[in-house]
């Protein structure tokens, strides 16, 4: 009896020894093969995804060709307004005339700064970049160009924005204006903008900056008085509705078309990117989110 019964476990464990192999033999018990991750397709002419953390490529799109940048020059803006020594960000501006007839001339975005008005760099850098402010953006040139005149300064601000670029060793970047509105020569590619800001974004004030949806700013009126500014990014609904959503900056023009630098973190991974060039506001924000979701999954 003890007999048979050893010889029937014997039997058993054979057979599943041989149930086991058959199932290794088909491949029953491997895992699953990773699903291909999918290159994404963008309607922008251009695009470009690093990794902030190690400068790694994880998307290109004629990511070196020269096209029009719109109002994410204003990144290198703000970038060379806080590189300058000893900045003193509360320092008051008075807002002249100037400012405010170049917006009627050009037909630009505004901050809608009123002349007299005494406005903090610090204030002036959220005009740049929430509204996009094109007046606040030639206050802030005409503030740290140097020069006797205005046009002096405007000139010395923007050789500075060029030798910003220069720093970065980018050789495919070029800015003939302080705002994007451009005399047919202010240029970069999706990877030469998106190093700009990613080393803008190494600025713990253009950082605050550049994921702040909403603000509302105090400031001084010729007559002594004061007088509230509200501004709203004009990244807002990204800033809303994309999970780890930190900047940077949108632009547009009729040469620029629709351009969005980006960058979001989730899981301490950020990553950094442009699209230039796309077709329509909500085309660049979609073009934003695949490549996220992509460099995310990569």
């Amino acid at each position: 009896m003890i007999t048979g019964i050893k010889g029937t476990r014997v039997r058993r464990a054979a057979a599943v020894v041989v149930t086991t192999g058959a199932m290794i033999a088909t491949g029953a018990l491997s895992a699953a093969p990773a699903q291909a991750l999918t290159t994404p397709t963008i309607a922008a002419k251009g695009g470009y995804v690093m990794n902030n953390s190690t400068g790694t490529s994880l998307y290109t799109k004629k990511a070196d060709t020269r096209l029009s940048t719109g109002s994410t020059t204003k990144i290198m803006t703000a970038k060379v307004v806080l590189a300058q020594s000893n900045l003193n960000l509360d320092a008051k501006v008075t807002i002249q005339q100037a400012y405010s007839d170049y917006i009627v001339t050009n037909t630009a975005s505004s901050a809608h700064l009123i002349v007299g008005d005494k406005v903090t760099v610090r204030q002036l850098l959220y005009g740049l970049m929430l509204p996009s402010g094109c007046d606040a953006a030639y206050a802030l040139a005409d503030k740290f160009g140097t020069g006797t005149t205005r046009a002096a300064r405007v000139k010395s601000f923007i050789g500075k924005m060029n030798t910003a670029a220069k720093n970065l060793g980018l050789t495919n970047t070029h800015f003939d204006s302080f705002d994007g509105i451009g005399n047919g020569s202010n240029y970069s590619t999706p990877k030469d903008l998106t190093k700009i800001a990613s080393s803008a974004m190494k600025n713990s004030t253009f950082k605050t900056v550049v994921k702040t949806k909403t603000t509302t700013q105090k400031v001084t009126t010729k007559s002594g008085g004061y007088r509230n500014y509200t501004w709203e990014n004009t990244n807002k609904s990204l800033l809303s509705g994309y999970s780890g959503m930190i900047g940077v900056k949108t632009g547009s023009g009729p040469e620029a078309k629709y351009c969005l630098v980006f960058a979001a973190t989730r899981n301490g991974k950020t990553v950094i990117g442009t699209v230039l060039a796309s077709t329509s506001i909500p085309a660049r924000e979609s073009d934003a989110k695949k490549l996220m979701n992509y460099a995310f999954a990569k």
